[in-house]
C-alpha cells in the first residue's frame, strides 16, 4: 500500500529522474540492445505508455543518459583543467577520469560501450576528442615554452587522452591500485618520459588533496616568456599561484567541515524533532485508546441499565398478569357461586310448589 501511495504521489519530474536512474543501471550491466522498454517499466512499476511518454522510446531515454554521462566527464575534466601549472593540471585531469571510472562506474560503463547509432548521440570516442581538445592547451603552452612546433600538440593530446582513457578501462575492474597512486603513474610516464620514469612517483601536494568539481569558469591564457627574467618572473607567478591553490583549498576544506558540521547539528536536531513528534503521536493513540476505553465502558453501562429495564418492565408486566389471572379466577368463582345459589333457590321454589 504505501509503495502504491508513493507512485501516486511521484511528480512527472520526479519519475522522469526515477527512469532515467533504472535504464542508466540497465544500460551498464545489459547495454542498448540487451535492454528492453518492458524492463525499464517493470523495474519502475509503470506501463510502458510512460516510459514512452516521458523519452518516446528507448533510443530517447538512452541519449539522455549517455548526454548527462558525457557531461558530466567533461566537467570533471574542465575543473581539473583550471589549475595553473601544465603538470598540476595533467595530474588532475587523470584523478578526474580515475575519479569519475571510480564514482560512476555504471555510466563509464555505459560510455566505453560506445552509444548506440540509433540513440544519437556521440561515441566515446568523440568524447575523448572532446577532452583532448582541452588537453591542447597545455600541451601548446609547454611546446611553445621548449621550443617544440605547437602544431603537434592536438596529436599528443590525442596521444595523452587516450592513454589515460585506456588506463581508465582496466582500471574499471581492477581498481588496484588506488586512483591517486594510478594518476601519479601515468603522469609519470606522461611527464617524464620512459627514459626518465621516477621509481616511486608521487603527485604534488597540491593534487594529492585536490577534489576535482566542475569548472568555476576560470580561464588560465597561455603565458610564452620571452626572456630568461620573464621565465623567472613567470615562474614565481606560478608558484605564488599555486600557494593561493593551496591556501583556497584549505579555506574550501575548513568550510566543508563547517559544513557537514552544521549539516550533522541540522540532523541532530531533525532527528530530535522526530522523536518529539513521535512521541507526541504515541500520547495522542493512548489518549485515543483511553477515551475508546472510556466510550465502551460507558456503552457497556448503558446496556446494563437498559437490560435492567427490560428485566423491571417484564416483572411488571408478568405481575399484573397475574393479578389479572387472579382477578378472572374470583370473578369465575363469584359467577359459580351465584349460579349454585340461584339453582338451589330454582329447586326450593319447586318443592313449595308441589
Amino acid at each position: 500500500m504505501t509503495e502504491s501511495r508513493s507512485r501516486v504521489r511521484m511528480t512527472g519530474k520526479e519519475r522522469r529522474e526515477q527512469l532515467i536512474g533504472i535504464s542508466r543501471t540497465l544500460f551498464a550491466e545489459k547495454g542498448f540492445d540487451g535492454t528492453s522498454i518492458e524492463e525499464i517499466a517493470a523495474s519502475a512499476r509503470v506501463s510502458k505508455p510512460v516510459v514512452y511518454e516521458h523519452f518516446g522510446g528507448k533510443e530517447g531515454i538512452y541519449a539522455v543518459v549517455v548526454d548527462r554521462e558525457m557531461q558530466r566527464l567533461l566537467g570533471l575534466v574542465a575543473g581539473a583543467l583550471v589549475a595553473g601549472h601544465p603538470k598540476i593540471r595533467l595530474e588532475r585531469a587523470a584523478i578526474a577520469l580515475l575519479q569519475y571510472v571510480e564514482e560512476s562506474s555504471e555510466g563509464f560503463r555505459i560510455l566505453v560501450r560506445d552509444s548506440h547509432a540509433a540513440s544519437g548521440t556521440g561515441t566515446f570516442a568523440s568524447l575523448i576528442s572532446d577532452i583532448a581538445s582541452q588537453v591542447e592547451d597545455v600541451l601548446a603552452d609547454q611546446f611553445a615554452e621548449r621550443g617544440f612546433e605547437p602544431t603537434h600538440a592536438p596529436m599528443y593530446a590525442q596521444m595523452l587522452v587516450g592513454m589515460v582513457a585506456l588506463t581508465g578501462q582496466w582500471w574499471l575492474d581492477a581498481r588496484s591500485p588506488d586512483r591517486k597512486e594510478v594518476a601519479a603513474h601515468l603522469v609519470n610516464l606522461a611527464w617524464n618520459g620512459l627514459t626518465s620514469l621516477e621509481p616511486q612517483p608521487r603527485l604534488t601536494a597540491a593534487s594529492e588533496r585536490a577534489v576535482i568539481t566542475p569548472p568555476p569558469g576560470l580561464v588560465f591564457p597561455p603565458l610564452v616568456p620571452a626572456t630568461e627574467k620573464e621565465a623567472r618572473e613567470l615562474e614565481k607567478a606560478r608558484a605564488k599561484e599555486l600557494r593561493e591553490l593551496e591556501k583556497a583549498r584549505e579555506r574550501e576544506l575548513k568550510e566543508q567541515e563547517k559544513a557537514r558540521e552544521k549539516e550533522l547539528r541540522e540532523q541532530e536536531k531533525a532527528r530530535e524533532r522526530e522523536l518529539k513528534e513521535q512521541e507526541k503521536d504515541l500520547r495522542e493513540q493512548e489518549k485515543l485508546r483511553q477515551r475508546e476505553q472510556r466510550e465502551q465502558e460507558k456503552l457497556l453501562r448503558e446496556q446494563e441499565k437498559a437490560r435492567a429495564r427490560e428485566l423491571r418492565e417484564e416483572e411488571r408486566l408478568r405481575a399484573q398478569q397475574r393479578r389479572e389471572a387472579e382477578r378472572l379466577r374470583a370473578q369465575e368463582a363469584k359467577l359459580a357461586e351465584q349460579g349454585t345459589r340461584q339453582a338451589e333457590e330454582t329447586q326450593r321454589q319447586l318443592g313449595v310448589c308441589e
